[in-house]
């Protein structure tokens, strides 16, 4: 019976012990153990098993090293909606989107406001599916032919929980169910609202905050729950939301969730990642051992980050996930190809409400990305 191969220059005639004579191309001859009548007088059989056994071993405990597993690579988009009402979008959206496809990450995730509702007096069911489809033309589709998944979070301006917008939600609802990303769900039930999923050893968590302040009971009794049942399965754990739990930016000091029983969970449950949008403007920053990353606008209104004189650039995030670190990197318009240089960002962002350190000076296992 074949035990083991062994590769030969074509060859004349083998004798029974494998020695072959050497002429020319290849084959495959398997390496045997024949008879102990046609083995040489003086080969001891048992003692040529153990060396094989002794070969076997060594592969199993030296194996032969492979190139190390690619990282998981996520973009993050947001805030790419105009004017309200508008079926229009900026060429950076475009732009942002052409990199993005060649990229080819495993996962592309929305921060919210991808149309342009929230208006006073409230848009019509006739005003507003358009955005929608004009959403879909220039950011969904291009990624569902591509075979990239996409994961959304709703922002204010597309289904805020505020009083009167009811039908905004009720069509974002719409427009998502159909279009539940390729991904293994942890749960669903809120989807699209809020809900969880993971990719590779990274578990994502979507919550559902389009308004200021402390998040519904019922969906922190939900996120507690989701994360004591699947947290301590993964590497990673992201959540991703619109509001953030901090603030960024100048004039939306007060535009924040703030919810210090919140914070605690984050902590707790070892979350390593909370991606926001809603500021405009980009910052990788951490507090009390959780990193915080403020995604930049590809639509209308860059802000200036807090303590900073200068709007961030328009930009989309790539985070780069290995077994090390978290790596980022944020891209700027106009042809999304050279990263913005974290040290031209503040060490600290301070606000009545909280102090954040950039992240790369932290030890939260966040780095910047030097991407090629």
């Amino acid at each position: 019976m074949p035990l083991l191969y062994k590769t030969h220059p074509k060859t004349s005639s083998c004798s029974p012990d494998g020695a072959c004579v050497i002429r020319e191309q290849t084959f495959i001859q398997p390496l045997v153990f024949p008879d102990s009548a046609a083995l040489h007088p003086g080969y001891d059989q048992q003692q040529g098993r153990l060396h094989v056994l002794f070969l076997c071993l060594l592969l199993l405990f030296f194996p032969v090293t492979g190139t190390a597993a690619e990282p998981l690579r996520v973009v993050i988009i947001s805030d790419m909606n105009g004017s309200y009402g508008s079926t229009r979008y900026e060429t950076s959206v475009g732009g942002a989107m052409g990199r993005i496809l060649d990229m080819k990450p495993a996962l592309v995730i929305s921060t919210g406001d991808m149309v342009a509702g929230q208006r006073r007096p409230h848009l019509l069911r006739k005003e507003i599916e358009p955005m929608w489809q004009s959403f879909h033309e220039h950011v969904s589709n291009p990624l569902a032919d591509a075979g990239i998944p996409f994961a959304v979070t709703p922002g204010n301006h597309d289904a805020s929980a505020y009083s009167g917008f009811g039908l905004e939600r009720a069509i974002y609802s719409e427009q998502w169910t159909p279009r539940k990303p390729g991904v293994r769900f942890l749960d669903d039930a809120g989807y699209p609202f809020y809900y969880a999923f993971e990719v590779g050893e990274v578990m994502l968590i979507s919550l559902d905050a389009t308004v200021v302040g402390h998040l519904p009971q019922p969906q922190m009794d939900w996120l507690q729950e989701v994360l004591e049942k699947h947290g301590a399965d993964y590497q990673r754990r992201v959540v991703f939301s619109h509001v953030p739990q901090w603030p960024f930016a100048q004039r939306r000091e007060r535009d924040y969730i703030g919810d210090s029983e919140l914070q605690t969970l984050l902590e707790a449950a070892d979350v390593d990642l909370y991606l926001s949008g809603h500021h405009h403007a980009f910052y990788p920053g951490a507090k009390d051992g959780v990193a915080f990353v403020s995604q930049s606008c590809l639509g209308a209104g860059p802000r200036r980050l807090l303590g900073t004189k200068e709007r961030s650039k328009r930009s989309f995030t790539l985070i780069e996930f290995s077994d090390d670190a978290m790596r980022i990197a944020a891209f700027a318009a106009p042809h999304f190809e050279a990263e913005i240089d974290w040290n031209t960002l503040p060490t600290h962002i301070r606000s009545s409400a909280a102090e954040l350190q950039r992240a790369d000076l932290s030890d939260v296992g966040v780095k910047r990305l030097e991407a090629n």
